[in-house]
C-alpha cells in the first residue's frame, strides 16, 4: 500500500466531510470507511456517524463501516453508539439491520467481535460494543449459518 496516497485521500475526504451539503458528507463517509484502517480517518468517521445536521449521513456512513465486517468498522460504530442521541441511535440501528440481517454468519461474526470489544480499555468502545451486541442478538437472519447435512451412518 502507498501510505502517502492513502493519507492524501484521507485528507481530501476529510475536507469533503466538512461540506455544507449532506450528500458530500455522505459520500465522504462511504469513501472514508474504505480507509478506516488509516488512523487519520477515525475521527472524521466518528463525526460523520454522529453528523449533527443530517441523519442520512449517519446511516450511510454506518452502513459503509458495517459492510467492512471487521473490528475497525465495528469500533467506530460502537464508539458512536455509546454517545449517540435517540435519533442517531435509531439510524445506527437501522444501518445494523440493513447490513447484518441477511446472513447469519455475518451477524454471528459481528457478535463475536462485539463480545471481544466489550472488554476494550476504551470505556466508550466497550459500552457501545455491548449495546451493538444486544441489537445484533435480536436479529433473526434471513439465511442462517450453512446447513450441515445429515450425519453419516
Amino acid at each position: 500500500m502507498d501510505s502517502d496516497l492513502r493519507g492524501a485521500a484521507v485528507a481530501a475526504l476529510t475536507e469533503l466531510a466538512r461540506s455544507h451539503h449532506y450528500r458530500d458528507r455522505a459520500d465522504a463517509g462511504k469513501a472514508l470507511a474504505a480507509l478506516a484502517d488509516t488512523p487519520e480517518a477515525l475521527d472524521p468517521l466518528l463525526e460523520l456517524v454522529l453528523d449533527p445536521a443530517d441523519t442520512y449521513v449517519t446511516r450511510v456512513t454506518s452502513e459503509a463501516l458495517l459492510r467492512r465486517k471487521d473490528s475497525i468498522g465495528l469500533k467506530v460504530v460502537a464508539s458512536a453508539l455509546a454517545v449517540a442521541d435517540q435519533s442517531h441511535s435509531e439510524w445506527i440501528h437501522t444501518a445494523v439491520d440493513d447490513v447484518l440481517t441477511l446472513f447469519g454468519d455475518d451477524r454471528d461474526n459481528a457478535m463475536r467481535l462485539c463480545e471481544e470489544m466489550s472488554h476494550d480499555t476504551d470505556g466508550r468502545i466497550a459500552l457501545g460494543a455491548r449495546q451493538l451486541r444486544q441489537a445484533l442478538a435480536e436479529i433473526d437472519p434471513v439465511f442462517g449459518p450453512a446447513q450441515r447435512g445429515p450425519a453419516p451412518t
